[in-house]
This record gives structure tokens, C-alpha cells and sequence, in this order.
């Protein structure tokens, strides 16, 4: 669905032909002359992107109260000013009642344009969903594959990445025996049995750093490690 521009200017000439320039471009184009239609239509649906020319016939801020009805009615919605008045003063009134740009009439349709497709794109990052953080929960034990980190009881355990995936290795398959290599395998690491088993001797440390109680890991005389859940 492509995306609705209004444009609120009273010069009918100048309105016309930024209107045409943009459905050229794609987007659906609603013109008012005035403060007031404009406000009769956006109380039935706003557009995507509202730009307002500041005087409006015979109201001189027109455009200045219409900005402001309008960021009441809408917290994001876009507002770009399109205007002879290009004053410091008024450019400050008009970002400070909520306008996200504020552009002289003097300036090239292209430079409006790349602004209007900045200020879109820009709103749909900001809504996009954010994905969710792979993660499992084993017990107390919570597993955050993106961010690489554990949580004992919601408490953070301080690992090195390579005991990080060793508890991975562990917690994903409860009461499963995992040897030192297939330990080794998971970490993506190459040292020697004792080595292992002086990072689990850590590992359980680290857990009972904060949890005296931490039991979760045992030892398997012969064999590996497994992790067991709490009951």
C-alpha cells in the first residue's frame, strides 16, 4: 500500500505540483487549501506524513496550529513544513510544536523528497517488531543464545564464552552424559581432559558465587558431566 501524503498549502499552483511530483514517486496525495478541511479529513483517518505551508489564506500560523492539533491527536506521525517564512524564529516555533523537518520553498524538490523518504523509513524501523532473543530456561537456569550470557535464579553468572557453551552443552539435554571431547566440541575449543575439567571446577564456582546451594552439574566417573535439573 503505498503511502498517503497530505499537503496543506493555500496557493493552489504550488500545491498542484508538489502533489503531482510526489504520485510520480508513488505515494497517494490528499490536498487541502486550508486549516480547516484539512482537519475535517484527518478526523476520519490520518495520512502518513502530513506537509504544511505555515500562513493559510487569512490565518497567518495556520500552519503553526494545525502542527500543533495535529501532535495531539498523534505522537508520531510525521510533520514536515513547507514554507516561504523560513525565519530562524519561525523554523524554532515550528520544531518546538513537534515537526520532524522544517524546509524553504526555495529549496529543490529532490532535496523535499530524499527528506520525506528519510523521515518514512525512519518511522518504519522505529516500529518494526523487535525479534526476540533466542533463550531457554532450564529451572533457575536461563540460556541467552544471542547475548551469550546466564542467569542463575535472575542473577547474572560472569562466564568466558567457552564455559558459556559449556553449560549450553549441559543444560540443553538434561540428565544426557556429555564426554570432555564432546564438551570440547560444543566450546569449539582443543585442550587437553584436565584442562576441562579444571573450567567445569570454575564453572560450578561461578554458580555458587551466587547460590552456595548450586548441584546441578555431576561428575560421571569415567564419562563426563551431565546436568541435572533441580526438583
Amino acid at each position: 500500500m503505498s503511502k498517503r501524503i497530505a499537503i496543506v498549502e493555500d496557493d493552489e499552483g504550488i500545491r498542484e505540483n508538489y502533489a503531482e511530483a510526489l504520485r510520480q514517486q508513488g505515494f497517494s496525495v490528499q490536498t487541502y487549501a486550508c486549516k480547516d478541511s484539512a482537519m475535517s479529513a484527518f478526523e476520519l483517518a490520518l495520512p502518513h506524513l502530513a506537509i504544511l505551508d505555515i500562513g493559510l489564506h487569512d490565518q497567518f500560523d495556520g500552519g503553526f496550529e494545525l502542527c500543533q492539533w495535529l501532535r495531539n491527536k498523534s505522537k508520531v506521525l510525521p510533520i514536515i513544513f513547507l514554507t516561504a517564512r523560513d525565519s530562524d524564529a519561525d523554523q524554532i516555533s515550528g520544531l518546538r510544536l513537534g515537526a520532524n523537518d522544517f524546509v524553504s520553498k526555495t529549496m529543490s524538490f529532490d532535496n523535499l523528497s530524499a527528506r520525506i523518504h528519510a523521515t518514512l523509513n525512519y518511522l518504519s524501523r522505529l516500529t518494526q517488531p523487535q525479534q526476540a532473543d533466542q533463550e531457554f530456561a532450564r529451572g533457575d537456569l536461563s540460556v541467552n543464545l544471542d547475548r551469550l550470557t546466564l542467569h542463575w535464579q535472575d542473577q547474572l553468572v560472569k562466564t568466558t564464552i567457552t564455559e558459556f557453551w559449556m553449560v549450553h552443552a549441559l543444560a540443553k539435554n538434561p540428565g544426557h552424559v556429555k564426554s570432555k571431547q564432546q564438551l570440547m566440541d560444543d566450546a569449539k575449543i582443543v585442550v587437553d581432559d584436565n584442562t576441562v575439567t579444571a573450567h567445569i571446577k570454575r564453572i560450578r564456582k561461578k554458580f555458587m558465587a551466587v547460590d552456595p546451594a548450586f548441584d546441578c552439574i555431576d561428575t560421571v566417573y569415567g564419562m563426563g558431566y551431565r546436568w541435572h535439573d533441580v526438583e
